[in-house]
């Protein structure tokens, strides 16, 4: 990814303090960023995004009308805003306000105070997503491959979509639970499965189970995108099978090469 790329991508920073929004527009020049705009509050960037589309917001998690996560979730729910890469900047770790911004898919979370290599492979990720290369799988089509999503996050799963097309990849099923995804197994084929771990009825780590001793497709690549932070959980659905884990949010490149590596040890 080169510099310039970096140079031509529109910001949207939303940060309540003056101090704050100083130190991180001066990282953003050092990154290559010279176009942006600010917005102190949620309200003022949704209506800043509705008259100049971006193609980052950085936002912080806590200000005077609602938090980050309240602002993405808006934002993936607006036909018009819900493509806009989001990056969120916070010191916050409580799982109540960061797991809703990792379900709703973002390019990076940043702490505050972030290093500025930090910054830089975040919105480096962030061109990757806009502008992402196809798979490269030698002489399997990428066009014609099958894909089933599941997850029980609506805006997790056109997050999912939206990095896959941009991989080439266009035929995506979709499936809401492990159990959901059960008949959907039975009944078509696929290329690989893309599953969340964390979800009601069926979580990723039974659904893996089931794929590996029950399903007609045993040996279907399965990748894991999780949030999940409990190793012992992460030892268990390695140890069940699965092809590849990658941590939410994820990285287009790293998704990629997963999967270029899962495709071609079929």
């Amino acid at each position: 990814m080169s510099e310039k790329s970096l140079s031509e991508l529109y910001v949207l920073l939303v940060e309540p303090s003056p101090t704050q929004s100083k130190i991180i527009l001066n990282e953003l020049r050092k990154a290559g960023i010279s176009h942006f705009d600010t917005a102190v509050d949620g309200t003022s960037a949704l209506n800043t995004m509705s008259q100049f589309k971006p193609d980052l917001v950085i936002s912080s998690m806590h200000m005077p009308d609602m938090t980050g996560s309240e602002l993405v979730i808006q934002m993936r729910n607006s036909a018009d805003l819900q493509d806009i890469a989001f990056m969120l900047i916070s010191s916050e770790t409580g799982f109540n306000y960061i797991d809703p911004v990792r379900q709703a898919g973002v390019t990076a979370i940043l702490p505050k105070p972030f290093e500025s290599h930090q910054l830089k492979r975040a919105l480096y990720n962030t061109a990757d997503m806009l502008n992402p290369d196809s798979l490269d799988l030698d002489d399997l089509q990428v066009e014609d491959l099958k894909v089933l999503v599941v997850d029980d996050s609506l805006t997790a799963r056109k997050h999912i979509k939206r990095v896959l097309g941009g991989l080439g990849i266009e035929q995506v099923t979709e499936a809401d639970d492990g159990a959901t995804a059960v008949p959907l197994l039975d009944e078509y084929f696929f290329d690989f499965v893309v599953t969340d771990y964390n979800m009601p009825q069926m979580d990723g780590k039974a659904l893996l189970e089931h794929i590996r001793g029950s399903s007609n497709q045993r040996s279907i690549p399965v990748l894991m995108v999780t949030s999940e932070g409990n190793m012992g959980n992460l030892a268990a659905v390695e140890q069940a099978g699965v092809s590849g884990i990658c941590d939410k949010p994820f990285e287009t490149d790293a998704v990629r090469e997963l999967i270029r590596v899962m495709m071609t040890d079929v």
